[in-house]
């Protein structure tokens, strides 16, 4: 089924479906019709098996190009070629085999496919991990008379792409020997998933519905409760089990930082950090940017933690009355169809072909909606180069939040679908930093949009807080993040020890910074830094902050502008993988280089404090005076 033409599900029926709330039905329950089709990958089993054994055979042609990479321009480009044709089948397979698993992961057909594929796949990239390091050996002379055949024009990104680590790429013995320790370089990294995801035993929190298992995952929901005594004792009893274990946390994680360090100075970077920050190409200033300006900005932080003081009655407010909903959910009803309509209302400032195709993606074949027995939870988009941009989702009608979700997924496909028509396979696909872009813009079109309506007060309110509480923990929180990082790589690369007190202390100062005087930090609170998963992959976090800072500038530019403004965005929506993503984004019109899109997003923040205080509390009171006028939009 073409991406964009699929056929409008049929609502004219008398009992169109509808999820049972109650129960989890089975996958065979669930009507096809809002299944995913998966038929533009594969319209049948048998062709997926034939691809299978296809790509296996290419191993014996693989062999055949080791050393002989610099003979010539057509070896060369046969081997570029093959490669291409290995990526591409690996891509599809892959997906489909991951997508058949992720709609019920208990079938064993789905289990077999997935391992057969995975199985396939690491033969063929182990067999093809030669090219990266044979041709940075090419000396630069004969690279360049390489290059100069006009046919190798349309791998030059590629090969481009590949010579930029020639300065960090070590003699052939040398990179054998690092690749040897991979296994073991993970030790750190799986020790800690093993404690915190089996051996650790956070216990049951008494709640007033009954006993409730405490858990990495529960612990969030736990916070939210609305009983204060619930949300403290989860508080102390989650970090209890931590403390128990701080000196093996502190080992793991310092054992993962110094390999960091290790790592780049064995590779010939500065630092740490501009180790990590290399294969995108972004300068350091980039991330030390984002820590000063959202630095400068603390303050903002501060009077959103009084707001939340004041709306929740707390005398003394502590860190576990920081996660409770200042607004209680809105009971809604939104069929997976209304909200569909609704999302494609506020995506028209995109024009006709983003919303028609979308329309017929979202409606059609691209969505797997509702929850079943076996199915993966949480939601995922996932775009291939020759199949549909596919949306996982466990829709619920009664949810708002799930609407927010399907826009975001949906910013995903659609980032995909424009990336996909306009560049090869080779460097059609984006980078992390630039994927959450487009699903966040999507979000902050579909708060304006909703803001617009007629609303209730209490929908309002409940709108505003979601918008504030998510530029607050993705903006504020994951930069609070960031910044210990570089504090802990930078404390290694200075000759100095990581330990138990030392992670405590500088994780207290972070804390005392970002909360002000707002609230009392508990003794246990500066463990916190000693449990979070996303520091064994150093110096990701930022992304999220950046990423949202670049969404709200370009939802902005698009709702204030014209259409230059939209034109410059669907330039980085085409651009795919073929610019490095600074690059990407400033043809959008968004130098994230600049202090300018971060100070944006944190006065959009600022008007919707004012909004959210405006809404909350009585407008008549002094606290709210000059604040009906303000404009609600991002």
């Amino acid at each position: 089924m073409p991406t964009g033409t699929a056929a409008l599900v049929d609502q004219s029926g008398p009992f169109p479906y509808r999820p049972d709330m109650t129960t989890v039905p089975n996958r065979d329950d669930i009507p096809r019709e809002h299944q995913w089709d998966l038929g533009s990958l594969y319209q049948k089993e048998e062709q997926w098996e034939e691809d299978l054994c296809r790509l296996s055979s290419l191993e014996s042609e693989v062999q055949t190009y080791p050393g002989k990479l610099a003979e010539s321009a057509d070896t060369l480009l046969a081997w570029l070629q093959l490669q291409t044709r290995i990526e591409e089948t690996e891509e599809r397979l892959g997906y489909y085999a991951m997508l058949r698993h992720s709609e019920d992961a208990g079938n064993s057909e789905n289990q077999d496919r997935l391992s057969r594929y995975t199985q396939t796949a690491s033969r063929l990239d182990a067999a093809t991990s030669f090219f990266a390091p044979e041709i940075q050996q090419i000396p630069d002379s004969r690279m360049e008379e390489l290059l100069a055949d006009p046919r190798l024009e349309e791998f030059r990104i590629t090969l481009d792409r590949v010579l930029r680590y020639k300065p960090h790429t070590l003699t052939p013995g040398e990179e054998r020997i690092l690749a040897m320790q991979q296994e073991a370089n993970q030790t750190a990294s799986k020790a800690f998933s093993a404690l915190l995801d089996v051996d650790l035993d956070f216990g049951e929190v008494e709640t007033p519905e009954g006993p409730r298992s405490l858990t990495q995952s529960s612990f969030g929901s736990l916070l939210e409760h609305p009983d204060r005594s619930v949300r403290e004792r989860a508080f102390h009893q989650f970090y209890r089990s931590f403390d128990q274990h701080k000196n093996t946390l502190a080992a793991l994680y310092a054992g993962s930082v110094n390999l960091d360090v290790y790592r780049a100075r064995v590779r010939k970077f500065p630092s740490a950090l501009a180790a990590r920050l290399f294969p995108d190409d972004v300068p350091s200033r980039v991330y030390e940017n984002l820590l000063a300006v959202v630095r400068k900005n603390l303050p903002l932080l501060h009077r959103y933690y009084r707001i939340r003081k004041r709306a929740l009655h707390l005398k003394d407010p502590a860190i576990w009355d920081t996660r409770v909903a200042l607004v209680p959910a809105i009971t809604v009803n939104n069929p997976y169809e209304k909200a569909v309509e609704t999302v494609l209302a506020s995506l028209a400032p995109l024009g006709e072909e983003y919303v028609t195709t979308l329309r017929g993606g979202l409606l059609g074949g691209w969505v797997d909606r509702y929850e079943n027995k076996g199915k993966r939870s949480g939601a995922f988009s996932a775009g291939s180069y020759r199949g549909d941009p596919y949306i996982l989702l466990n829709y619920k009608d009664d949810t708002l939040r799930d609407m927010f979700t399907l826009t975001h997924e949906a910013g995903h496909s659609m980032h995909s679908w424009y990336s996909v028509r306009n560049n090869p396979f080779q460097h059609y696909q984006y980078t992390i930093f630039e994927a959450e872009v487009a699903s966040t813009f999507n979000e902050q079109l579909l708060v304006h949009h909703l803001m617009g309506q007629e609303q209730s007060r209490s929908m309002r309110a409940y709108l505003i807080s979601k918008h504030v509480d998510d530029i607050v923990a993705t903006l504020f929180r994951q930069t609070m993040f960031a910044e210990y990082e570089k504090l802990v790589h930078d404390h290694v690369e200075g000759g100095k020890a990581l330990t138990v007190d030392w992670f405590r202390q500088t994780y207290r100062d972070l804390l005392l910074a970002y909360f002000g005087d707002t609230l009392e930090i508990p003794d246990l609170l500066d463990l916190e830094g000693l449990r979070i998963p996303h520091f064994y992959r150093s110096f990701y976090v930022y992304k999220y902050a950046t990423g949202i800072s670049a969404a709200i500038t370009l939802s902005r530019r698009v709702l204030e502008g014209g259409p230059g403004e939209r034109d410059d965005y669907f330039r980085f929506l085409r651009s795919g993988g073929s610019r490095f993503p600074l690059d990407s984004l400033n043809a959008a019109g968004v130098d994230m280089a600049q202090p300018e899109p971060i100070q944006l997003a944190l006065d959009l923040l600022s008007q919707q404090l004012d909004l959210l205080e405006a809404t909350l509390f009585d407008e008549d009171s002094p606290d709210s005076k000059n604040k009906r006028g303000c404009a609600g939009t991002p």
